[in-house]
């Protein structure tokens, strides 16, 4: 037991008096509400979708690929035709989002980039602008994020074209990126 003592026999006589005369009240026929489970939170499954989102990107540029930096940006999906490519740099498909990288650092600017990519994804977005500058605030005055940000569209399936923006769209400080719609798992379709 848990250490009570057994009533006393006054005691016992004390209730049995107060209530001698109670009868159970008649059933009315109505259940008790149930108590909503709470449904317990994934924190592990949150936290290793997290990190799956930093390590899905890679920072690995080859030296080649480094050495682009006065070549316009631009990327097609294979399978996809090249009017494609034409209509994004035309702005064919109207900007509905935007995504601005200044003052970030390469592994923040990573996160930012996954992140936006999945959110677009599942809000349905398909034409973005990601803006990653010009390199003019960054040490040497080298746009370091510019050859990252192609690196990790390109690693994206979500992604089925990008190009430089156009100049009154941000120009060679940003890209324009054509996203796959949500609906639809090929990558050909635009």
């Amino acid at each position: 037991m848990s250490g009570r003592k057994p009533p006393l026999p006054d005691e016992l006589a004390l209730f049995k008096a107060a209530v001698g005369d109670a009868h159970p009240l008649p059933h009315h026929g109505k259940r008790e509400p149930a108590t909503p489970q709470i449904q317990p939170i994934p924190k592990q499954r949150i936290r290793d979708e997290q990190q799956a989102l930093v390590d899905s990107l890679s920072d690995h540029i080859s030296y080649e690929d480094s050495m682009d930096a006065g070549e316009e940006l631009v990327f097609l999906r294979t399978g996809l035709r090249r009017d494609t490519l034409k209509k994004l740099r035309r702005g064919h498909w109207v900007l509905q989002g935007e995504l601005d990288l200044h003052g970030l650092v390469s592994a923040e600017a990573r996160q930012a980039v996954n992140a936006f990519i999945s959110t677009c994804q599942k809000c349905g977005v398909r034409c973005v602008r990601i803006i990653h500058g010009k390199g003019l605030g960054s040490k040497n005055r080298e746009p370091i994020l510019r050859t990252r940000v192609k690196h990790w569209l390109m690693q994206k399936d979500e992604v089925l074209a990008f190009c430089q923006a156009r100049a009154v769209d941000g120009g060679s400080g940003a890209v324009v990126v054509l996203l796959k719609s949500p609906n639809t798992q090929s990558k050909g379709s635009t």
